[in-house]
């Protein structure tokens, strides 16, 4: 693949066009002036059949109340049977707009206030949020760093819920930010210890399709001990980072148990039923239909910048730690090895100009971490890379 000629033509120019990632920078950052990589979306254009599909709806000229069709959940279905192999049906299935805030809904649903959350830090900071914002008890079970690969203790984590009492356990799979594939042995013992201690499951797979290798493939929740699990699993997930497409706002809540869906169900229904989004539902319709071969470029160009930026640190600064690339699009870096861990922030933001999350976002003892976005331009990787390993050298 002609990852250069991929770029010129499917890359673009997003700052000044109303973009979260660019145009948020002084907010944020307190500084307008740096290079982004921090939001998970891509500089990628969306797939060609999303795209034609939204000019065939400006073309027609009416923007009304959408409904979705039997062609979208065609689509959805096959996509999720042929890519993960999990069958779903339309009871299943109920629509919001996005997944963060379906972990906040999840919560509210089937915890009450001051009931345990657990979650598994470093972990997307939003899960913190939807955790403490809604008045529930923060719980937290540390994964083991194993020179750069991250596992769970599962006598840690089943002490930690029997201590607390935890209600709820938010899962994330893979894992944002450290890039873990969970194996479905590993996802089995978490389930069977959340199952003895009658804690619910809520599985957040929006990065489902990002996984590059067969060692490393994406096994969901939904296929686990053959289904035996789904009485106590509320599952997430989205086109919206397959496809960059999280400005349209679609997600799908999935669950299998009758029960569960009536408590779902019931809890939407008390703060007022949302509208499915018109373009969200035309757009990733179409690029689960036709989108794959677009989706394997993508995923090739995320690989080429994480194997630069993988032999580029290992030549010029050995000492930074690169988490292995299992799943998301999402690059990890352990900074320490060149400076405390409480330096790394400013090092990033003030020496070399990056904009980026940081550990302490994921986790109250993360200092040291950069999360950097490898889904853009090649070009942007390398300009990132050229002023760590620039900035590095002036350190010695």
């Amino acid at each position: 693949m002609d990852f250069e000629k991929f770029c010129q033509e499917n890359c673009v120019e997003r700052k000044g066009t109303g973009t979260l990632k660019w145009d948020s920078l002084e907010e944020v950052f307190g500084d307008a002036d740096l290079l982004p990589l921090w939001v998970a979306d891509m500089e990628i254009q969306s797939p060609p059949a999303a795209r034609q599909a939204i000019q065939a709806r400006v073309e027609h000229g009416t923007f009304g109340y959408a409904k979705v069709t039997d062609d979208y959940y065609d689509a959805f279905f096959s996509w999720q049977k042929n890519h993960h192999g999990v069958t779903l049906a339309k009871e299943n299935l109920r629509f919001a707009t996005g997944v963060v805030g379906s972990l906040y809904a999840a919560v509210r649903a089937y915890t009450q206030p001051n009931d345990g959350v657990i979650i598994c830090p470093p972990v997307y900071y939003p899960f913190y949020d939807a955790i403490l914002n809604t008045g529930r008890t923060l719980v937290t079970c540390e994964l083991d760093n194993h020179d750069g690969r991250f596992t769970l203790d599962l006598e840690k984590f089943e002490k930690t819920i029997a201590e607390s009492k935890a209600k709820m356990f938010l899962l994330c799979s893979p894992h944002n930010p450290v890039c873990r594939v969970w194996t479905e042995e590993e996802l089995e013992g978490m389930f069977a210890v959340c199952r003895k201690h009658g804690v619910l499951v809520v599985a957040d797979e929006i990065h489902q399709d990002f996984t590059y290798d067969k060692d490393h493939a994406f096994f969901s929740t939904a296929l686990l001990g053959d289904g035996q699990y789904k009485d106590m699993l509320i599952l997430l997930n989205s086109g919206s980072k397959t496809f960059n497409l999280a400005g349209l706002i679609h997600s799908h809540v999935i669950i299998f148990d009758e029960k569960l869906m009536e408590t779902y169900d019931a809890y939407i229904k008390s703060i007022g039923s949302p509208e499915v989004n018109l373009m969200g539902v035309i757009a990733m319709g179409a690029a689960f239909r036709d989108g794959a071969a677009w989706f394997d470029q993508v995923k090739a160009l995320i690989c080429h910048n994480y194997d630069y930026m993988k032999q580029a640190f290992a030549k010029d600064a050995p000492k930074i730690v690169l988490t292995p690339l299992e799943g998301t699009y999402l690059s990890w870096l352990d900074l320490r090895g060149y400076m405390d861990g409480k330096d790394v922030a400013e090092f990033i933001q003030k020496k070399c100009r990056l904009a980026c999350d940081v550990g302490e976002w994921f986790s109250f003892t993360g200092h040291g971490y950069v999360r950097i976005n490898l889904a853009t331009d090649t070009k942007y990787i390398k300009m990132a890379v050229e002023r760590i390993l620039a900035n590095l050298k002036e350190l010695s």
